[in-house]
Parts: structure tokens; C-alpha cells; sequence
């Protein structure tokens, strides 16, 4: 069966990151029979540039006719540059919730895991950082990021909170489902010591696990104290649900437990379509230089074969390549002699080696 990628390559090192993964999904075609067709979209900064807004409606209609849509990073410099003088709803930012909301992609997946063998690439403890596996299940399309009314004046500034019922429930449902198929536990994450939206967003979520979940464990945390627990001892979390905001930072926290942020996958599911992206940014400052980590957009590739093309024997080769490569040389970033293209060589080495599955 064919299926037809969307590819939004977004800036600096996007591009590289994604043509790295195209080569490797393309090798896949020969050792494991995938047909895919790949469509180059613009997005994010060099869309405004040529288009004059981040999600230009060509890629909006073509994401929509898509099977999945697979992003390599999107935006430019922090401070001064000319994306972040455009007003709000015209920057990187807007573009990539917009997409989001487009696609309908409520729940975003990110996985957290450290490779047997690899934990010396951890900032923490050997010991604290070997087992981890977790999955933090961040809400995208409520929270702080869109309530209204939000603004910025000479002198006050404000942003709005607001969740609606069905909004939690549903990602509720989401996180207790995926724990059944993992290790069946389900860490709630709020600040509803203080905040009423949390305790509203608690009470939804305790009424989903009541109602629906009971099988499921369930605990809770006050996001400041599950910041501190993730880096602590990050092995006794399964599945961690929370809302846009605490997510958002949460997840990238977590993210360098594996060593790097360019080693962490994503998946933003909901709506027909999925959007894949790695974690990390565009990375201005090392652009064209032949070291962007390619790990995290090729571990999100296969998430979109497992969660967007059932096809979950592909997934799975595609991260043992990943793993594989890693403990033999890794990359620069991670301490490593291999830059992009030598990394991506040897993922395709590995699948060559590996035995092949339909």
C-alpha cells in the first residue's frame, strides 16, 4: 500500500535533520518494502518569507489530504530577528499551533526513553537514568495558549487559562488507554493548589478514571514536584497527562535525560491526520555545519509508521537501527565522532544488516 508523507522542512537545521530521514525512509523501501511519497510543503519562517504567513493554505490543504505529516523544526534566532517582529498571529509560533488546531491534534506523545547500554550519555546518575521509559501526554489545543483575553499593554499583560470539559476528557482518555498497553499507571499533573482551572482540570480527570478507568492506577502531582521527581528518579513514571502549559515544559525537561534534546520524538495526534516532529528547536547557531542530530526526527518517523501507517515491524527495525548506531559511535552532540550524514549512513547500515520484514 502506498502512502502519501506531507514533509514540512521547516528552517536551519530542519531541512537537514528531515533530508536525513527521507534518505533513511527511502533505503527502508528496499529492506522492509515501504512505498512512500514524499510532497516538500513550506512552512514557518521561509514561508513567511515567500509566502507572508507560517501556514500558508497550500500546506494546510495538503496536510489535510495527507496520510501523515512528518516536520523537521521551524522558527529562527531568540531576540531581534524579523519572524519575531511580526505581530503575534503572523510568527513561527502561530503557525505551528495553527497546524495543530488544523489537523485537530489534541493529544501530543513524547516518549522519553534511554537505550540499554546508553545511559553514560545521561546528565544524570547511571543509575538514576537506566529503565527509563515514559510518555508524557501533553494536551495541545486548549490551556494558557489560547484563552482569551490575551494581551500585552504599556501596562499590564494577561493570558487565559481555560479548559472545557470535553477538552480533558478526552485527553484523560487518551492517557489511561495508552497506559493499558504499557504498565498501566497514569500520573496526573496539575497546580491545583492554587489554580481553579487545575482543580477543575483534577476533578475531570478523576471522573474519567472513576467512570471509565478503574483498572488504570492512578496518582497526582503538583507540576512543580513532578519537575523535581522527572530528574530525581524518572523511572517511576509510565504515562504523565497534563495540560498545554505544564507540558510544554515538562516534556522538554524530560527530554535531556536521554542526554540530548535531538534524541526525542513526538507525535500530535487526534484529528485523521498526525503530525510527527522531533522535540528540539532549529538550531540556528549550528545550521550548515553538518551535526545536526538527526536521532529525534527519525525516532518520530517511526512513530508515524507505528501510529500513523500501522506499520509497527518497520517501526520497530527503524528504532533498533537507531539504538544500534548509537552505541556504536554516536553523535557529535552526544559526545560522538558521527555528524549528520555519517549518522545517517550507519542507520541505513544497520537496516541493511538487520533482517528484513514486510
Amino acid at each position: 500500500m502506498s502512502y502519501h508523507i506531507a514533509v514540512l522542512p521547516g528552517d536551519f537545521i530542519g531541512p537537514e535533520v528531515i533530508d536525513a530521514t527521507l534518505a533513511v525512509l527511502e533505503a527502508m523501501r528496499a529492506t522492509h518494502g515501504l512505498d512512500l511519497e514524499f510532497e516538500r510543503l513550506p512552512f514557518g519562517g521561509g514561508a513567511i518569507d515567500v509566502h507572508g504567513e507560517p501556514l500558508p493554505q497550500v500546506t494546510k490543504d495538503a496536510c489535510s489530504r495527507a496520510d501523515a505529516v512528518l516536520m523537521g523544526s521551524a522558527g529562527g534566532p531568540v531576540g531581534d530577528h524579523p519572524w519575531n517582529r511580526l505581530p503575534r498571529e503572523k510568527r513561527v509560533e502561530s503557525g505551528i499551533l495553527g497546524l495543530r488546531r488544523h489537523l485537530g491534534a489534541f493529544a501530543n506523545l513524547r516518549p522519553v526513553k534511554v537505550f540499554p547500554g546508553l545511559e553514560h550519555l545521561s546528565p544524570l546518575k547511571e543509575a538514576n537514568a537506566r529503565g527509563t521509559d515514559l510518555l508524557i501526554l501533553r494536551e495541545l489545543t486548549g490551556g494558557i495558549y489560547f484563552g482569551k483575553p490575551s494581551y500585552a499593554r504599556d501596562q499590564q499583560g494577561a493570558s487565559t487559562m481555560v479548559y472545557d470539559r470535553y477538552e480533558v476528557e478526552r485527553i484523560a482518555r487518551v492517557a489511561f488507554d495508552t497506559a493499558r498497553k504499557r504498565r498501566n499507571r497514569v500520573t496526573n499533573v496539575d497546580k491545583s493548589n492554587v489554580l481553579d482551572v487545575s482543580q477543575f482540570w483534577r476533578d475531570v480527570v478523576v471522573g474519567v478514571h472513576r467512570s471509565e478507568f478503574p483498572d488504570v492506577e492512578l496518582d497526582h502531582l503538583y507540576v512543580d514536584n513532578a519537575a523535581m521527581q522527572l530528574v530525581r528518579s524518572p523511572t517511576q513514571f509510565d504515562v504523565v497527562v497534563t495540560g498545554n502549559l505544564f507540558g510544554d515544559i515538562l516534556s522538554d525537561l524530560a527530554a535531556v535525560i536521554p542526554g540530548s534534546l535531538g534524541v526525542l520524538p513526538s507525535a500530535s495526534l487526534g484529528g485523521a491526520v498526525g503530525l510527527y516532529e522531533p522535540v528540539h528547536g532549529s538550531a540556528p547557531d549550528i545550521a550548515g555545519r553538518g551535526i545536526a542530530n538527526p536521532v529525534g526526527t527519525l525516532l518520530s518517523a517511526a512513530m508515524m509508521l507505528r501510529h500513523g501507517l500501522s506499520l509497527a515491524p518497520a517501526a520497530d527495525a527503524l528504532e533498533a537501527a537507531v539504538q544500534a548506531a548509537l552505541m556504536d559511535d554516536a553523535t557529535v552532540d552526544l559526545g560522538g565522532s558521527r555528524g549528520t550524514a555519517a549518522f545517517t549512513e550507519a542507520v541505513v547500515r544497520e537496516l541493511q544488516a538487520a533482517p528484513a520484514t514486510a
